[in-house]
């Protein structure tokens, strides 16, 4: 507690002491005024480094001086009234456009008469009288229009109060815009009660009183559960509440702050034709997680289909989960729009007349050297005005322009380094999709598809394939000492492969990858099963590839692991990255701001986890998983990208299975032992991901578990707590009602349970998706090293192609590869998903880190964990820099990265945000 003694140290104690012998200004407190007296400038400076070490802008608290205060006698009563003021902090917008502009000059001359800011202190007190809750007079936001030309990111403004001595201590701020036009309200700051200033974290848009009438309501950041909220804000917790939910009608407007439920009906568009048509995505026939209303009408051919919001117009999310400004303009918004709807319509502008095959590797290593030409005509001087990715570098001033990539990190150090099968598995332990490998039990490996549907489905496999692969040891032997591991995706695309292959330029396997643990612990892959599904008895559906041993046959085995890595590159995409991080965590974050108070300590645990999922999940439905969207064009299942992640969701997504310890173990890859760290085993020793991951894993759990013993000392809390329950039931039996009746839901009924929970949920917010995606570019930038998809299968040799294979098997195994268009259009979107921008909020940090709670103990608690995560970082580093750590360092190997908390903005392969922000 010594952090939280010297926040609430002997200057509060004084200024209380002071205040109370001035009999004129007293009046009585509540006993428990401890978590009141927090004060961000008393915090040691070893303390605030903590969070400064990495901090992205730190929002300004306004403060207002103690001589501002004086008493007022109330003639008519005996109690004594006294003024307190409120300093108020306003973020300006960057750039405005003609309009806004205008409004903001209407809004400074109508501030003068009337139409103005106004605000009401509401008390935790009850009015006995009234039996609600004691209320100041409403008080005006001063020199609204004395400062409405300053150019500064923060203005600050007061509002003066007059309030009786038996008022109380504020609990709850109204605010009534009266403008024309919204402002963003990052925080107020209330002085001249005696237990110090009370801090109220807004970051909320405040819309104006025209469109939405009624009074905002801001909470200070004491929390509370609902059994302990005083009496005076029992009412306005229900009722803000009650406008988040809305009534679920209507269609949802752009300023509304809304939270509610829906199925994804809106990835195809059947008004542009049958071809643009996609099946719905939750409910009976084919369960999926469930998605942020918005209740547009349906389309004019489709019934059961919402009807499009085309780029570049704006899909709904609730105002407060829009992109923040310096994010648009920075970043996602901007920058992903710019590729979206400039570039990459450019790009096929450019390419399609000669949309080619990749004739030769130097046409890749081209696109980092010396760029593509693009034909930008009329549209160039409007090209050059957009917020375009760091891919381009350069516009020209002739009617071409240069689109020119980064040289992946992948091929930065080695060029060669892709076509070696260490790397290939190396990759598996330490690239971009490290969370499918599993040990194999049983020899040949089982499906577990119906063989009435899909024919026999024995393996090919067996023991004479890899034998001569196992140092000497029989297959049993290697089973029993857990020496044998498998990728395994053959269950998953071999139903949809007929649909698949059936496309223009789409060829794909089932692929299962075979891999021998070495003695120096390294994997080596000994062995490929390449399937196709049964159309006849006698058609060769199953093939087996091993390496090579002679040059034909090391080309085939090169295409074996081209189609291995697309379809890890599908289920990557589709399935660990945009199923398990996006889509499964939205209901959550719904749920929350539905079901929990912004006073409710989980809700104030969960809220940076929480920032931007919503508006980067709209931006994916509207661009990139829809009909003919990014990944539908990049990814091998095309248009049946989406149906491939639900039919994931359907059979193997588990929530229980989704914290990292249980998922190790689920994939045979750890096992429980008590006398290790983090209470596991690994199996495979020299695993980045898993041996990084713990160490997060463990930091995340221990605050948490910390942060709810605070609030939740025994299991009747848990059990009691309405919002917290509330929270829980409508994240499983709405937000993933397809599943809701499955019996591996955890409970809710005891501290642990909780714990487990919130861990979970804040892993795969943070770290999860950090894994998966923030090496996208650094190691799919350079196509041959991850296919997204496929154009040609492996030649048979009874077949014409098979000669031209073997006549130039470099330039076949090119043409097998996506087109040069499909290249560059994937590694411009991957670019910018790959990409931190400036206000990413990092793990171990969050906005307001002081004041966003009011109980002391626990922002000692939160910087602790800060420091631990940076403890994190250091040991990350060094175990990079280990030489017997061959998954993670030696000549030309990528150190791992992807799980260092820390980064700068741009493509940098490293950094843990808190949240599932791109």
């Amino acid at each position: 507690m010594s952090v939280a003694k010297e926040m609430m140290g002997s200057s509060l104690i004084q200024r209380s002491s002071s205040d109370s012998s001035n009999k004129t200004t007293s009046f009585p407190f509540r006993q428990n005024q401890n978590r009141f007296l927090v004060n961000p400038v008393l915090l040691p400076s070893k303390q605030r480094s903590v969070h400064l070490r990495r901090a992205a802008k730190v929002p300004v608290v306004a403060a207002v001086s103690d001589n501002l205060f004086r008493a007022v006698p109330d003639q008519n009563d005996k109690s004594v009234q006294f003024k307190v003021r409120a300093a108020v902090t306003v973020r300006n917008k960057n750039k405005e456009d003609f309009k806004e502009t205008l409004m903001k000059h209407l809004d400074a001359f109508t501030d003068n008469i009337g139409r103005n800011v106004v605000l009401e202190l509401i008390s935790t007190e009850e009015d006995p009288r009234t039996k609600a809750a004691k209320k100041s007079k409403g008080a005006v936001l001063k020199d609204w229009s004395k400062k409405a030309k300053v150019k500064a990111e923060r203005v600050h403004y007061t509002a003066e109060f007059t309030v009786d001595s038996n008022f109380g201590l504020p609990g709850a701020i109204t605010v009534t815009n009266k403008h024309q036009q919204e402002f963003f309200l990052e925080s107020i700051t209330v002085e001249g009660f005696a237990c110090g200033p009370l801090y109220f974290p807004c970051n909320s848009w405040v819309q104006s009183n025209r469109d939405h009438p009624g009074k905002r309501i801001f909470f200070n950041n004491q929390p509370y559960l609902p059994s302990e909220t005083p009496k005076g804000l029992m009412g306005l917790r229900q009722k803000e509440l009650r406008d988040i939910r809305g009534n679920g009608m209507g269609v949802r407007k752009l300023s509304d702050r809304v939270y509610d439920f829906d199925i994804y009906n809106d990835l195809g568009n059947p008004d542009r034709g049958i071809d643009y048509a996609r099946p719905v995505l939750g409910g009976k026939e084919i369960p999926y997680p469930r998605r942020c209303r918005t209740g547009r009408l349906p389309s004019e051919t489709d019934i059961q289909a919402e009807s499009r919001v085309e780029k570049p117009m704006p899909m709904y999310v609730p105002r407060d989960e829009q992109f923040e400004e310096s994010k648009q303009n920075d970043f996602s918004a901007g920058r992903l729009r710019a590729v979206l709807h400039n570039l990459l319509p450019q790009l096929k502008a450019s390419i399609s007349a000669y949309n080619r095959d990749i004739n030769s590797f130097s046409d890749i290593d081209d696109l980092y050297k010396e760029g593509l030409l693009l034909k930008l005509g009329l549209q160039d001087e409007a090209m050059k005005s957009l917020p375009l990715p760091k891919v381009v570098t350069k516009i020209q001033e002739s009617s071409q322009g240069l689109l020119k990539y980064e040289t992946p990190k992948v091929v930065s150090k080695d060029k060669f380094a892709w076509l070696r099968d260490d790397e290939f598995a190396r990759q598996v332990l330490a690239g971009v999709n490290p969370v499918n490998i599993e040990r194999m039990t049983v020899f040949p490996p089982v499906s577990k598809l119906d063989p009435e549907i899909y024919g026999p489905l024995e393996s090919a496999l067996k023991e004479e394939h890899i034998a001569s692969q196992l140092n000497g040891m029989t297959v049993q032997q290697v089973l029993e000492e857990n020496k044998l591991f498998m990728v395994d995706y053959h269950d998953l695309y071999l139903p949809f492969l007929d649909r698949i292959n059936a496309l223009d330029g789409r060829k794909s396997y089932a692929t299962r990858t075979i891999f021998f643990l070495t003695p120096n612990g390294t994997l080596k892959p000994i062995a490929i099963e390449l399937s196709l599904p049964h159309t006849a008895p006698c058609s060769r559906s199953k093939s087996v590839v091993t390496p090579p041993v002679d040059a034909t046959s090391n080309w085939i085995w090169q295409l074996a692991k081209a189609h291995v890595c697309s379809n890890d590159a599908g289920v990557h995409q589709l399935v660990n990255h945009w199923l398990r991080t996006h889509a499964c965590m939205e209901p959550f974050i719904l749920a929350a701001h539905r079901q929990l108070s912004a006073m409710h300590p989980i809700f104030k645990l969960l809220d940076p986890h929480m920032r931007y999922t919503l508006e980067i999940n709209a931006l994916a439905r509207q661009s990139l998983i829809s009909a003919d969207g990014v990944i539908e064009s990049c990814f091998n299942p095309g248009r049946y990208c989406m149906e491939i992640s639900a039919a994931a969701y359907r059979s193997h997504w588990r929530f229980d299975k989704e914290g990292l310890p249980a998922d190790l173990i689920r994939r045979g890859i750890a096992v429980p032992d008590s006398t290790r760290p983090h209470g596991l085993k690994l199996l495979i020793e020299d695993y980045p991901y898993a041996s990084d991951g713990l160490l997060i894993w463990n930091a995340i759990e221990n605050w948490v578990r910390t942060y709810v013993n605070r609030y939740y000392p025994d299991s009747s809390l848990i059990r009691n707590d309405n919002e917290l329950q509330c929270w829980y039931c409508e994240s499983v039996h709405v937000g993933h009602a397809d599943l809701s009746n499955e019996d591996w839901w955890p409970t809710l009924n005891t501290p642990d349970d909780l714990v487990s929970i919130l861990t979970t949920i804040i892993w795969l917010a943070s770290a999860q998706h950090a894994a998966l995606n923030f090496g996208q570019y650094p190691y799919g930038g350079y196509v041959p090293n991850r296919p997204p998809l496929m154009r040609r299968l492996i030649p048979e040799e009874n077949v014409p192609e098979y000669a031209n294979f073997v006549a130039d098997p470099q330039k076949y195994f090119l043409s097998a590869l996506p087109s040069l268009l499909q290249a560059t259009k994937f590694m411009a979107v991957v670019d910018t998903l790959s990409t931190h921008s400036p206000d990413e909020e990092y793990l171990g940090e969050r906005q307001q880190p002081s004041t966003w709670s009011g109980d002391a103990e626990i922002i000692e608690a939160f910087y602790r964990f800060s420091v631990e995560i940076g403890q994190v970082e250091k040991e990350i580093e060094k175990r990079n820099g280990d030489r017997r750590l061959k998954n993670r360092c030696g000549a030309g190997v990528l150190p791992y990265e992807l799980l260092a908390p820390s980064s700068e903005p741009g493509v940098t392969c490293r950094g843990v945000p808190n949240s599932v922000s791109i």
